[in-house]
């Protein structure tokens, strides 16, 4: 490597004199742009003022080391850089996205200073001299104080889930409990609205394997699926312990959800974990009802070999729930045949007749023979039926078939009185 220019280190103590000089408008500078090019640190204007401050005292003290030829090795990270990074921890704000600031940040610093030397130095030996100790001596800077944020970040991100977790587990456990619950009190405690749609989900990693934290990336997943899926808020992310979680996704008026994006954002954000999701509820019930199937699931799914890395309770409803308790199961049947679900006469003679028709490969005329009926007969009631479930018998028929054979088995106590 070519030896330093001797004069390197006193030109660029002039470069960075001169750029302090101006130390407001640099670190205004550069903190405006930062926050231009990365959109999750804007908004809070609590934290933008912390961004504002960390930038100044990095920028301070990077200038403070080339001005007076400090080594980096002694060097600390700032104390608003760290508290910074804390903030960002606790707000959920991406460690990605804070790593990628510094980057940005640094690259315009550069600017200023790469501007500076053009303007003070003739010399084009001592320029690029000077211009190789900057970069030199501000990446080993950046390399430093980012290794101390990340770490500043990671335990307060640890230290944040564990101690918000404590307020929320307890609760969650009263909700769950079917404890008298006032959603007003829970929904502050817990961060999360209770009175909109949910999809429950358990969480789990079959084994912890290398250094990384297993909450974090559960936390991480979970967070990412719900952005993926639009959700209106962030998920309610419940730690049972170090590889098992449970989580709710806020849907807000949303009664629908897309498995496959959740079931690729999983696979491609952490193929280790596995995941389990209940169907779509409302309110404080379905808060705990997609939760129960949620949990049906997972013990289905615990026994599987191999074990699917993501089952949604819709695709194995039918075998979950006839081990399930009873007040799952005609919750399912209810949704299953709607106001087709009424313990009256009509409704028994159109199930019984869907039933045959759906026994028979979907055939009027061997549905008709097998009831004795007349063709005509089949089809309108099959017509009649379709109308009151609102969708065709065909459509999701083995769910439908599910339903309808249970039905049979149980009788009136899985069937509405009247109709809702």
């Amino acid at each position: 490597m070519t030896a330093e220019h001797p004069d390197a280190a006193k030109q660029l103590s002039v470069v960075a004199e001169n750029v302090g000089s101006h130390l407001s408008e640099v670190s205004r500078d550069i903190a405006d742009y930062v926050i231009g090019e990365i959109p999750d640190l804007r908004g809070d204007t609590t934290v933008v003022k912390m961004l504002y401050a960390s930038v100044a005292e990095n920028v301070a003290t990077l200038l403070h080391i080339f001005e007076n030829d400090m080594p980096v090795e002694k060097v600390e990270g700032p104390a608003a850089a760290l508290e910074y990074a804390r903030r960002l921890a606790q707000r959920g704000i991406s460690l990605s996205a804070m790593v990628r600031a510094y980057r940005i940040g640094h690259w315009r610093l550069l600017q200023w200073c790469l501007d500076e030397l053009n303007r003070h130095s003739a010399d084009d030996d001592l320029a690029t001299a000077t211009n190789r100790r900057m970069l030199h001596v501000s990446f080993a800077y950046i390399d430093r104080v980012t290794e101390h944020v990340i770490v500043v970040y990671q335990q307060e991100r640890d230290h944040w889930l564990l101690s918000q977790t404590a307020a929320r587990a307890a609760r969650v456990r009263d909700i769950l409990a079917e404890r008298d619950v006032d959603p007003d009190r829970a929904e502050p405690a817990l961060g999360y609205r209770l009175r909109q749609n949910h999809v429950g989900l358990v969480a789990w990693l079959p084994t912890l394997t290398g250094e990384e934290d297993g909450l974090a990336r559960l936390h991480r997943v979970t967070d990412e699926i719900a952005r993926r899926l639009d959700c209106p808020a962030r998920p309610l992310f419940v730690p049972r312990d170090a590889i098992l979680t449970w989580a709710w996704l806020p849907l807000g008026s949303r009664s629908e959800v897309s498995w496959k994006v959740l079931s690729t954002v999983l696979e491609h954000s952490d193929p280790a974990i596995r995941m389990c999701a209940g169907g779509l509820g409302f309110g404080i019930d379905g808060f705990r009802a997609t939760h129960r199937q949620a949990l049906r699931t997972q013990e289905l799914a615990a026994i599987a070999d191999p074990t699917p890395q993501f089952t949604d309770f819709s695709t194995v409803a039918p075998i979950a729930l006839m081990a399930a308790n009873f007040d799952d199961m005609r919750a399912w049947v209810w949704d299953v045949l709607g106001p087709l679900a009424v313990d009256d006469e009509n409704s028994a003679r159109l199930r019984e007749t869907a039933q045959i028709f759906l026994d028979n490969g979907c055939s009027y005329t061997a549905t008709a023979g097998a009831q004795i009926l007349h063709k005509n007969t089949v089809q309108y009631r099959i017509r009649k039926a379709e109308e009151i479930m609102g969708r065709p018998v065909q459509q999701g028929h083995t769910d439908l078939e599910v339903a309808l054979r249970a039905v049979q088995y149980l009788g009136s106590t899985l069937l509405r009185t009247s109709p809702e």
